[in-house]
């Protein structure tokens, strides 16, 4: 009996040539991880040539880039998930409604999101003027503690984590042990953006590395402007 994949993968069944059944051709299943500010912060210094020109803001599509990266490593993509901190409406009208809006339509689109509120401490400008600074917080650990719970629950074969942070490189070692225990071996991809301009040309530590160029990033763009109304008439 051909084993059927998980509920709604495509099911890989038993080939027969000139009545000769072969074995089914093993699938892999890949998952994953968006840490959207890293990846965002790194895409802007890679691939920003001028201000306002499109990459000031996360403007990538996640199912995309997840289908992107997979097709170019021998993968079926599965789960996206999507990892954010978010600003409260007291800091910031346009850029809570922007996140509101664009969160509702990635829920809409099978997307597992998980924000977190940004926190805000001031800092001293090198002018001597006092600035409010957002601060991300929670994000990281929160990918390191799904990776472990997926693995644990055998969701993916390939887990495609689109971030630079080392932060993460202890869970890729704990994840690996685990599927090890379990009888298996799993793949850690680390997906990243690569130009002359990047400020940081290393992935994950202990992960494979996938860097990609501005084409292929630019092929995966998300379009849409989710600003509020009053706000989509002006720059960002």
């Amino acid at each position: 009996m051909v084993e059927r994949p998980p509920a709604g993968f495509p099911f890989v069944g038993v080939t027969k040539l000139n009545n000769i059944s072969s074995p089914p051709v093993a699938k892999l299943y890949s998952m994953a991880f968006f840490d959207v500010q890293n990846l965002f912060r790194h895409a802007k210094d890679a691939f920003q040539d001028t201000p306002g020109d499109g990459y000031h803001h996360p403007n990538f599509d996640p199912l995309k880039l997840h289908r992107k990266v997979a097709e170019d490593i021998g993968c079926q993509p599965t789960l996206t998930r999507f990892y954010t901190g978010i600003p409260p409406l007291s800091e910031s009208e346009m850029w809570s409604g922007y996140w509101s809006n664009r969160v509702l339509a990635l829920k809409r689109s099978n997307v597992l999101v998980e924000t977190r509120k940004l926190r805000y401490h001031t800092e001293e400008m090198h002018d001597g003027t006092i600035k409010k600074v957002p601060q991300e917080k929670g994000i990281d650990i929160r990918i390191a503690l799904d990776l472990v719970r997926c693995t644990r629950k055998k969701e993916f074969d390939v887990a495609i984590i689109f971030s630079q942070d080392q932060d993460l490189a202890e869970v890729v070692t704990e994840v690996k042990d685990i599927a090890r225990e379990q009888g298996r071996s799993i793949r850690i991809v680390c997906a990243f953006p690569e130009s002359t301009m990047a400020t940081s040309a290393r992935g994950i530590d202990k992960t494979d590395w996938h860097s990609f160029d501005k084409a292929f990033y630019d092929a995966c763009l998300d379009p849409r402007d989710y600003r509020p109304a009053k706000f989509q008439s002006k720059s960002f």
